[in-house]
């Protein structure tokens, strides 16, 4: 299989997405928004998961299966966080 070469200009847009979503989920801590605090903080958090798993583990340009495994990864941590979710939400 062939090697993928990703050029910097993606490492450094992936690398300020990044900076940028630590700052807001930093600016979020800071702020109370009461119980939306937590999913919004889960959203970021997936998001930043996302752009480390595509293409710092180059996820992106990986065969099929290894997408696949990736996919039911992130299927399963759904999973787990809509059950966390769903406590959450349902204590008084």
């Amino acid at each position: 299989m062939p090697e993928h070469i990703v050029s910097r200009k993606v490492y450094a847009v992936v690398c300020v997405s990044l900076l940028i979503l630590t700052a807001l989920t930093w600016a979020l801590g800071q702020v109370d928004l009461g119980r939306s605090s937590l999913p919004i903080a889960l959203a970021i958090a997936s998001c930043k998961a996302l752009l480390v798993a595509f293409f710092f583990m180059h996820l992106r340009y990986s065969p099929r299966r290894t997408r696949l495994v990736g996919a039911a990864g992130m299927m399963w941590l759904a999973i787990l966080l809509l059950i966390t979710m769903s406590d959450y939400f349902t204590r008084p």
